[in-house]
């Protein structure tokens, strides 16, 4: 769906780039996440290629056509919700949408959108008395109202209760098991996890990582497999060498003979390898 080859990038006021020569594609079809600090490049890389910041240098490629020689179509084939909720508070849901609707030739059926996220009952009310999260969800909606073939997602469930989140998920999964590709940022790295095909960590304008969760947390992760049983009525923890537990004696021993409360293998979490990745903690985020 696009391809980035050796993307640069140094805003006016800068010395020096900010984007710093990165690679990478985005696969049609796939969910991809762009992970980073703040200030790592991915909000510009983001801007970038959805053609807010034209002057770039390094080549983009769109359906392999170069992205600076698209004009106003480009904006048909993609969607776009923005971290911080941009609506017009003085009107209400449907007044925003009507506006936004006639931006596009294609239309997706609104009353459906509305009601799936929730707020089709509230489409009379003003948007300045929406909460946050009604607005997060109708920035969903807004994103989705020209039936894109992509999807820009910045924090697309942050503020959201755990069942408006849920929601949330699943129409980005529909989008893409109907075709859709989808380019997501976010801190929360359960999203992450449970959404991505491949994450790319950025660092300091440089990408450090680009890779599945599932190889990226084998990767990171100890190739150990704990067990933790009950022994004279406490809990025992121990860990055994992932490629030696099926001729381990005392890991077999205690399959057969103790009272198993866990058994996992040693993978990381996401979290865990962001940390590792960026030298940045989450909570330093937030």
């Amino acid at each position: 769906m696009f391809k980035v080859e050796n993307l640069k990038f140094k805003y006016a006021n800068n010395n020096e780039d900010v984007i710093r020569g990165i690679n990478f594609e985005i696969k049609e079809g796939e969910i991809f996440g762009f992970l980073g600090p703040s200030g790592a490049g991915k909000s510009t890389t983001q801007k970038i290629i959805i053609k807010i910041l034209e002057d770039y240098r390094g080549n983009i490629f769109y359906q392999g056509k170069n992205l600076k020689d698209y004009t106003n179509e480009f904006y048909e084939d993609i969607g776009v919700s923005f971290e911080m909720p941009i609506h017009f508070s003085k009107m209400t849901a449907m007044e925003n949408i009507n506006f936004f609707l006639k931006l596009y030739k294609n239309n997706a059926d609104v009353e459906s959108l509305m009601k799936r996220v929730g707020l089709w009952e509230h489409k009379d009310e003003l948007v300045g008395t929406y909460s946050k999260g009604m607005k997060i969800r109708l920035n969903l909606v807004r994103a989705l109202l020209n039936n894109p073939k992509m999807l820009f997602l910045d924090e697309p469930t942050n503020g959201l209760d755990p069942t408006n989140a849920m929601i949330l998920k699943d129409m980005i999964r529909e989008f893409r098991a109907a075709g859709g590709t989808v380019f997501i940022t976010s801190h929360i790295m359960a999203d992450i996890d449970q959404l991505c095909d491949r994450v790319a960590f950025i660092v300091n304008g440089e990408i450090k990582e680009i890779d599945s969760p599932r190889n990226l947390k084998i990767r990171y992760g100890k190739s150990v497999v704990m067990v933790e049983y009950q022994e004279n009525g406490e809990t025992v923890k121990k860990e055994f060498l992932k490629q030696e537990i099926g001729k381990n004696k005392e890991f077999l021993e205690i399959l057969t003979t103790k009272e198993i409360e866990t058994i996992h293998s040693g993978e990381t979490t996401l979290e865990d390898i962001f940390i590792k990745v960026t030298g940045v903690k989450l909570a330093d985020e937030n």
